[in-house]
């Protein structure tokens, strides 16, 4: 082999190394720039971090059946004491945006969440449709929960946050599922 031959080869093999390396380069500080929060997220809530299921926090029913085998998406306000001014503000909040989602509102259930799990009957006579569980609240922080049909708790809001948040992220989660 002449030496411009073996030349023009390792300018080839040097290219293909530096073509694989910058795409590699490039794509991790993409990934690195994404997590530290360079770019917005089109989620209004915050992520569950880390990831909770719903039968890790014994959250059942009335009838003690674990509410993860609804199979259905649910829409929990989670409280510790019993329900106060900024709770009955989210459930009229929930109930509003339950009735905003139309054809999708079969697809979701509203419930309180709290440990006794104990029904209120000024509740269910002002929210209808409104179901009470009860499990291990003191593992979450009170708010407002979007929990999948798998029983994986998503998203977070504080309980003060307005009902657009909430539905703008319920309606995208229900656009792009493929469960429930």
């Amino acid at each position: 082999m002449s030496d411009t031959v073996k030349q023009k080869a390792r300018r080839q093999l040097v290219l293909m190394f530096g073509i694989a390396a910058l795409s590699l380069g490039g794509s991790s500080l993409l990934f690195y720039l994404s997590q530290s929060g360079v770019w917005g997220t089109t989620n209004n809530g915050k992520f569950v971090q880390p990831p909770v299921d719903a039968t890790t926090l014994q959250v059942v029913d009335g009838n003690g059946r674990p509410a993860a085998d609804a199979h259905v998406w649910w829409l929990w306000v989670v409280r510790e004491t019993p329900c106060d001014t900024a709770c009955d503000q989210a459930l009229h909040q929930l109930r509003q945006l339950h009735v905003l989602l139309n054809r999708d509102a079969e697809r979701v259930v509203r419930a309180l969440v709290s440990p006794t799990g104990t029904p209120d009957p000024a509740l269910e006579q002002k929210y209808p449709g409104l179901r009470f569980l009860a499990g291990n609240t003191s593992a979450l922080e009170p708010g407002i929960y979007i929990v999948d049909p798998i029983g994986n708790l998503v998203l977070r809001y504080p309980v003060e946050t307005p009902g657009k948040a909430v539905l703008q992220d319920l309606k995208r989660l229900l656009k792009v599922s493929q469960i429930g």
